[in-house]
């Protein structure tokens, strides 16, 4: 049985990253700064309470008479119960032969065309242990991008305007920029997972090591570039992220609308229609969350039974790349037009170069990851490198044809008076040639 590290990874972060929000919170406290305090414990206190709604969801603990449970998931005390809790079945299994068994059947990786079907004996431990791993990754999503990521940017706002990094903030930042890679690497092993399903999905160790570089870079150098742009303008960094944040949130509802699909009614048995469009609205915030920061590796489709779309779409990775980059060139470009006294010893145009080149790498080792590193990369009907040739030979035709049909344009409107004038200018031409050649016959 494979042992529950994701489990211990997800349980050390959230409780590091709270107490260090509560340590910082009461620095901020003590030095009088009542609205860094606030936001501070706002960012900190939110995804605790969602990260416990999601165990209890998860584990279906609201339609079962467990109160203890209940009770230690209002002290906040849930993720410490649910781990003690997940050790103890692990534990146990090796001592435990168990009588019942379900039977999985896996697919295996295509070789040489041809994919095996494989036959799987799963106990009631090893499906307990799944239940928990999978709620404990969607709790470190939720924990990274509606917690960490905005209390990141926070943070290092803070630390810009005082110009001053203390240590305990620098701890704190370290810890939720570790939460937010984790949460969006959980997210890519999610996404594989959920789209591959009917197959046997084995992540290498080099996966993960290029997932967890691609989103340092990109996640790193997107609150750089927030915190720089907000620190300039404060107004209109609230316009760019409510465009950003409302894009998102309603893409898949827009989408779902115009479908013309009836209603999902079949996410959950126990929940209501009020209870299936609360789930669904929470997820399309999430989605948005994710996308304020990095790309979600997801399409959310609200219409299809999973919610996720399983085809994957290289186009709309490379626009949001495409579009992404524009702005934030675009915000660091505003910055080093409006940049004010604090800056005076930043190298500005070095920093933007940095930062720039900084977000290419994310997207050459998401590049090298898709390319080489995917687990599920035989199935793809076709690679990055092929989608980005086509799309680069279409990109070329276009312009062909566009310099073709204004070529012919120019000629069709030519007058027919310069038609006329240039065969008349080839008989003057010609006629120097021809007395030239008889001046030549009489020498001779």
């Amino acid at each position: 049985m494979k042992f529950p590290g994701s489990v211990l990874a997800s349980v050390f972060l959230f409780v590091a990253e709270t107490t260090a929000a509560l340590y910082l919170s009461s620095t901020y406290r003590s030095g009088g700064d009542g609205m860094w305090q606030a936001l501070t414990l706002l960012f900190s206190l939110l995804p605790c309470a969602l990260v416990q709604l999601t165990l209890l969801f998860v584990h279906r603990d609201f339609s079962r008479d467990r109160p203890l449970v209940l009770l230690l998931h209002l002290l906040q005390l849930g993720p410490l119960f649910r781990c003690f809790e997940v050790f103890c079945i692990y534990c146990q299994s090796s001592h435990i032969e168990e009588p019942y068994v379900s039977i999985t059947k896996k697919r295996q990786m295509p070789k040489n065309g041809l994919s095996e079907e494989i036959e799987k004996e799963v106990g009631q431990a090893e499906g307990k242990l799944f239940t928990h791993r999978s709620a404990f990754s969607r709790a470190s999503v939720i924990q990274a991008f509606l917690g960490s990521a905005p209390q990141l940017t926070l943070q290092l706002y803070i630390s810009a305007l005082q110009q001053n990094v203390t240590i305990g903030r620098c701890l704190f930042m370290v810890l939720s920029l570790l939460s937010i890679v984790y949460g969006a690497l959980r997210c890519n092993i999610l996404a594989i997972k959920i789209k591959y399903d009917e197959y046997d999905v084995k992540v290498k160790p080099l996966a993960y090591v290029c997932i967890f570089l691609w989103r340092s870079f990109e996640i790193a150098t997107r609150v750089i570039v927030l915190v720089l742009f907000t620190s300039v303008l404060k107004t209109w960094v609230v316009i760019d992220i409510l465009i950003n944040f409302l894009s998102f949130l309603f893409y898949p509802w827009i989408l779902f609308w115009c479908s013309g699909s009836p209603f999902p009614e079949n996410i959950e048995k126990a929940l209501s229609r009020v209870g299936t469009t609360i789930v669904l609205c929470f997820l399309t915030l999430l989605y948005a969350g994710i996308n304020m920061f990095c790309w979600s590796a997801v399409q959310l489709k609200i219409n299809n039974p999973d919610l996720i779309s399983k085809s994957q779409n290289w186009y709309q990775l490379l626009v949001y790349y495409m579009l992404r980059f524009i702005e934030n060139a675009f915000l660091l470009l505003m910055w080093y037009l409006y940049k004010t006294d604090i800056y005076v010893y930043v190298c500005a145009p070095l920093l933007i170069l940095q930062l720039l080149v900084g977000y290419c790498t994310a997207i050459l080792f998401m590049i090298v990851f898709y390319q080489f590193f995917h687990p599920c990369k035989k199935l793809f009907s076709s690679s990055v490198s092929e989608s980005f040739q086509e799309w680069l030979k279409c990109a070329c035709c276009d312009c062909r044809r566009r310099k073709s049909s204004e070529s012919a344009e120019k000629t069709d409107l030519r007058s027919p008076a310069d038609r006329e004038e240039t065969p008349s200018s080839s008989k003057i031409s010609s006629m120097p040639s021809q007395i030239l050649n008889a001046d030549e016959l009489f020498s001779a």
